[in-house]
């Protein structure tokens, strides 16, 4: 069985050396590149199970990178940031990056970090065996990843997608931040709740006609999120 591949761009080679020997301890394939247009060109023919990307990078800088993933794969994405960039780091969970990791870090943290995206890729694959769900002006399929509101197909995130499936499948429960954290993040312990926040917002701007107002996707004050189906 090949070894998970994950492809490791950043550009201080103390960061670089500890996070790739760690994640080859832990049983993955890593290549490591430390210039933003090199791992541009890398990827362009290339195909790894993640990568582990830095925002800071010479030439083209994390976020470039981030949107030409996502114009042009599905591959899970970790960020690696300075603490003083929050900004950067919400625009790359919105532009389609699936964890962040703040530094310093826990070389162990990047770790767990790593197997639960990879855990989520894996589960998003079976969801695909699934049949759509169906409500009142809403399709959701998972074979396709698509969504379409009213007759109107919308593009999700693979994060935004798999947040919407887990709960439209359990409609009316009602999940804390932190146990959706668990249930599609994978990880609860190292990630920011504001995370789901950020997530829940992009859907609603997504999916409902008045996203204050909104049909699909309800907050229980005090105490999290619910699916009205």
């Amino acid at each position: 069985m090949n070894k998970p591949s994950i492809l490791v761009v950043e550009d201080e080679p103390s960061i670089a050396e500890v996070v790739s020997l760690y994640l080859q301890r832990a049983g993955y394939e890593v290549t490591v590149l430390g210039d933003g247009l090199l791992a541009l060109e890398w990827l362009s023919e290339h195909d790894p199970d993640l990568v582990v990307l830095d925002l800071m990078l010479p030439q083209v800088d994390g976020l470039e990178i981030t949107r030409w993933l996502r114009s042009n794969r599905e591959t899970p994405i970790i960020m690696l940031t300075a603490r003083r960039e929050e900004t950067d780091r919400i625009l790359g969970l919105e532009m389609g990056a699936d964890d962040y990791v703040v530094k310093p870090f826990s070389p162990r943290e990047l770790v767990s970090r790593v197997k639960a995206v990879l855990r989520r890729t894996r589960g998003a694959t079976e969801a695909a065996s699934e049949q759509p769900l169906q409500f009142e002006g809403l399709i959701i399929d998972p074979k396709t990843r698509l969504v379409a509101v009213r007759g109107e197909e919308k593009a999700l995130t693979a994060r935004e997608f798999d947040l919407l499936w887990w709960m439209a499948r359990h409609p009316r429960q009602v999940f804390s931040r932190n146990q959706l954290l668990d249930r599609v993040w994978g990880v609860s312990e190292y990630i920011d709740p504001s995370t789901v926040t950020v997530h829940i917002r992009r859907l609603r701007e997504k999916l409902e006609a008045d996203p204050s107002n909104p049909r699909y996707i309800h907050t229980v004050w005090g105490v999290g999120y619910k699916f009205e189906p």
